[in-house]
């Protein structure tokens, strides 16, 4: 039962801080044309991606030593990645907007990311192509500066010296203003020192020396609301004035290999792991967009614009190092670590096993 609850609460946490910015902050930043909108909201959103991320990468294991044939743990985790000082702000001047998008204040170009602080970026102007100023509209405020993601998984032991892992975050769905969010993913880790010192290993070797690769799937899918401006009219009988299709739909594939190395000391075991990750995420604004691209600032004309955003690159990609320990009371387990990788992180959970 307190297994159940402490799930619960880990998914609450992320779907509050998912509800926080579903709405306001990445609706505010689809003001302007699609390429401008891109470069806005990944600028904006990055680092909630890079958070993910590495917290995808986060918690598979917290020792070397493979388990026996057919022997189990279940654990319920979570992780948590702090935002870097500097991935709190950006330039709005540096992210190669277009002369349609411009800061109404020359000295007001700081933006907060999603990361950032809970206040409005600048104040921003859109032009039509006749450098006529047609529409306003201010950068989101931040929401979250510490990125939560909770995981349950179970690992069994296979054969030669080997564990096989599942883990997942069932879909959990909190209203069409936030969506849903889930995630599977599967890791294998085998102890290299058996097969170097054989059965003697142990009486050999005063550690466990182990090899481990994971690989994560998270599907993320967000409500929008996007309306045209107030008094704003269609640019011509074209436009599509339909707006209930909003959405983002996210996908961020994990990949994590890393050499473990942990040492028993009774129920206690310390671990060192030091390995490579890295988070791919494709990330696009899918429905139709009303745009403001001409008129005047108070008699303004739209365009529509179809699934107007779309992201596609690495967003986390790098060494990482974990540190941290588990810890052994009969069928009882509890873990804790810390990594460095491109933003801090930790990582801590309960579990059973034998």
């Amino acid at each position: 039962m307190k297994k159940s609850y402490l799930f619960t609460f880990f998914i609450a946490l992320l779907l509050a801080a998912l509800r926080a910015g579903a709405q306001d902050s990445f609706s505010g930043l689809i003001k302007s044309s699609p390429e401008d909108a891109t470069k806005l909201l990944n600028a904006y959103a990055m680092p909630m991606f890079r958070g993910l991320g590495i917290d995808q990468n986060s918690g598979w294991t917290n020792t070397a030593k493979t388990k026996g044939l057919l022997k189990f743990d279940l654990r319920i985790t979570a992780s948590a990645t702090f935002i870097s000082s500097a991935d709190k702000t950006f330039d709005v001047t540096k992210i190669g907007l277009s002369n349609h998008v411009r800061p109404a204040n020359p000295n007001e170009i700081i933006a907060p990311t999603f990361g950032g602080k809970k206040n409005d970026g600048p104040l921003m102007n859109i032009y039509d192509d006749n450098g006529q100023k047609v529409g306003e509209f201010n950068t989101p405020a931040g929401v979250l500066s510490v990125i939560p993601a909770p995981q349950v998984q179970v690992t069994v032991g296979i054969i030669q010296n080997t564990d096989v892992t599942l883990r997942a975050i069932p879909k959990v769905s909190a209203g069409s203003d936030v969506g849903s969010i889930s995630m599977i993913g599967f890791g294998i880790k085998h102890d290299i020192m058996q097969d170097i010192a054989g059965k003697r290993a142990d009486a050999l070797i005063p550690f466990d020396l182990s090899i481990a690769l994971g690989y994560s799937h998270l599907n993320l899918n967000k409500s929008l609301q996007v309306d045209p401006d107030e008094g704003a009219q269609p640019k011509d009988s074209h436009q599509s004035t339909d707006f209930s299709n909003q959405h983002i739909e996210g996908n961020f594939n994990s990949f994590m290999g890393e050499v473990i190395i942990s040492k028993k000391l009774l129920a206690f075991t310390p671990f060192l792991a030091v390995g490579y990750n890295t988070t791919h995420a494709a990330v696009a604004a899918i429905g139709n967009y009303p745009v403001t691209t001409g008129g005047t600032l108070f008699n303004s004309t739209y365009t529509t614009f179809t699934n107007p955003v779309s992201i596609s690159e690495n967003v986390v990609s790098g060494v990482r190092a974990d540190l941290g320990f588990q810890l052994t009371l009969g069928f009882f387990r509890f873990y804790a670590s810390g990594s460095i990788a491109q933003y801090k992180s930790v990582n801590a959970g309960i579990g059973f096993g034998i």
